[in-house]
């Protein structure tokens, strides 16, 4: 198919990691089945992890080598689909309530607009404090945020 984009290094990692869960559950098996002091299944124990440890590392050179190393993020790309998640209505909640962002969601689903658009529509905040609750920094570490504003005075009716 013209465009498609095989997958395959990212399978080839998750089969390591089936092999890897496999592994621990022979290690787990072998670890409870030894006797006070000794344990004679300690040989298939080490191999096995030592071959976890093979694999793992093989699958995540791979991984870098062939994939990650050639990745290239769309920056812009990136922030139209924040632009407009749902997602980012979760940030609202303490600031304007969870009624109130569960309908600016809500709509935003419905009608595809973004959050901030949405925002400046429906409630009554200043343009620099939308920026501020919508900022990226804020949503990975919202105790950073100094945005507080009451749920009353900010909805329009």
């Amino acid at each position: 198919m013209p465009g498609k984009v095989n997958p395959v290094i990212p399978e080839v990692c998750a089969q390591a990691a089936f092999q890897v869960v496999g592994n621990d559950a022979a290690i787990a098996l072998a670890s409870s089945s030894g006797q006070l002091e000794l344990n004679a299944f300690e040989p298939v124990m080490f191999d096995d992890l030592f071959e976890d440890a093979s694999l793992l590392r093989g699958a995540l050179l791979t991984l870098k080598k062939n994939c990650l190393d050639h990745l290239k993020v769309n920056e812009q790309r990136c922030a139209e689909m924040a632009a407009h998640s749902a997602g980012l209505a979760t940030a609202l909640s303490p600031t304007i309530g969870y009624r109130a962002a569960a309908k600016i969601a809500q709509e935003a689903v419905a009608t595809g607009e973004s959050i901030e658009v949405l925002l400046k529509e429906k409630i009554n905040i200043p343009d620099s404090k939308i920026k501020e609750l919508l900022n990226p920094q804020n949503l990975l570490q919202p105790a950073n945020s100094s945005v507080k504003l009451e749920t009353a005075t900010m909805l329009k009716r």
